[in-house]
């Protein structure tokens, strides 16, 4: 008998979106199928998902058994997903859930994003968009705690904001996972310097302007910093005066991404932290990982403790000192790496998104 699963998401998804919020859902349906489920998906617009849950329910109706929902929130509270952000299907997703809870069937739900609980999303969003924004994020949450089965988190810590609405017996953890990529030395496309990778953000939480000086005072070690152009733009007057001939910024996408991860020996998920990004999960770890990079973060961080814990890396404080001190080690005693490497082609086995997929399927399947 076919293993069949529902896979929500309440909002439209751009596939040529380089951002966590978009390639996750990707990843993680591309899991269930990988690990043998047809999955019928309720994802799009409104419009879109009304007819995707009609057909959902027309199955049901006719005897089709599916072993689970599971569903990962937007950035944006559900009911304001829409282009124009104007509630215009207020019952649609969570009349949804209702139903399915009805048949029997479990939910599983991984909340993405708790921006709206700091102090610096009430500085971005003013006035009466707030104060309706956050009565709509509310709004889930009573929702969740009443539907769901599991509510799934990018980190344990991240429920410290979270305990007055949502009850503990439903919280797990659910961080992104990895795809592995060829495992094959890279010899053919190092210099024999030391090169480092950075991919994603720059600016707002994640500043690099310690990691850019530090690289900038050892120059037996090449940096490569990938992130969006725009960021770029946006930034480039704080670090111009560190930048040095060993030091690269480039926005790549696609294969030529994977070409700078091959070029690197080491990933960095080092850059000064806030509260909000000390209980975070960087996706880039995972990234990392899977294309065989040992990771530099920072101490105090909720990546920190998986690099120490899979003893995939190194895990220093923050400040040039540090960073420049290990960075001159390691770029005379390249050997280091190779047991590293080891650690991270394993880890990377136990953190795939086909085992994040059978986590799920574990706790939600009948």
């Amino acid at each position: 008998m076919e293993k069949r699963c529902i896979f929500h998401i309440p909002n439209y998804l751009d596939v040529n979106r380089a951002s966590a919020s978009q390639i996750r859902p990707q990843k993680m349906k591309t899991a269930f199928e990988e690990n043998g489920y047809l999955v019928d998906v309720v994802w799009g617009y409104g419009k879109e998902r009304r007819k995707q849950i009609a057909k959902i329910k027309k199955n049901i109706k006719n005897g089709t058994m599916y072993d689970f929902l599971y569903s990962e929130s937007s950035t944006m509270p559900t009911l304001l997903t829409e282009k124009h952000h104007l509630p215009i299907y207020p019952f649609l997703d969570f009349g949804f859930f209702k139903y399915i809870k009805r048949h029997g069937i479990k939910i599983g739900l991984f909340y993405r994003d708790m921006y709206w609980k700091f102090p610096e999303y009430k500085e971005s969003v003013r006035g009466l968009k707030y104060k309706i924004a956050i009565s709509m994020y509310q709004y889930d949450l009573r929702q969740y705690a009443k539907l769901l089965d599991k509510f799934y988190l990018p980190s344990r810590e991240c429920y410290s904001y979270l305990k007055k609405e949502i009850p503990l017996d439903i919280v797990d953890v659910l961080p992104p996972g990895c795809s592995i990529c060829d495992k094959i030395p890279k010899v053919e496309e190092t210099t024999g310097k030391l090169t480092l990778l950075y991919v994603g953000g720059v600016g707002y939480h994640y500043q690099l302007d310690k990691v850019v000086k530090a690289i900038a005072e050892v120059p037996e070690v090449d940096l490569i910093l990938c992130c969006r152009k725009e960021e770029w733009e946006r930034e480039k007057e704080n670090y111009k005066a560190y930048l040095r001939k060993n030091i690269y910024i480039c926005h790549a996408a696609g294969e030529e991404l994977e070409r700078l991860y091959r070029k690197a020996q080491i990933g960095l998920a080092y850059f000064d932290t806030d509260l909000y990004m000390k209980m975070a999960m960087p996706f880039k770890v995972f990234e990392y990982i899977g294309h065989g990079l040992p990771v530099i973060s920072n101490a105090g961080t909720v990546a920190s403790d998986f690099v120490e814990k899979e003893k995939i890396g190194w895990v220093i404080q923050y400040d040039i000192e540090t960073l420049c001190s290990l960075l001159k080690e390691l770029s005379v005693n390249q050997d280091i790496l190779s047991e590293k490497r080891e650690s991270v082609y394993r880890a990377a086995e136990r953190n795939t998104w086909q085992q994040r997929a059978k986590k799920v399927e574990r706790e939600l399947r009948l």
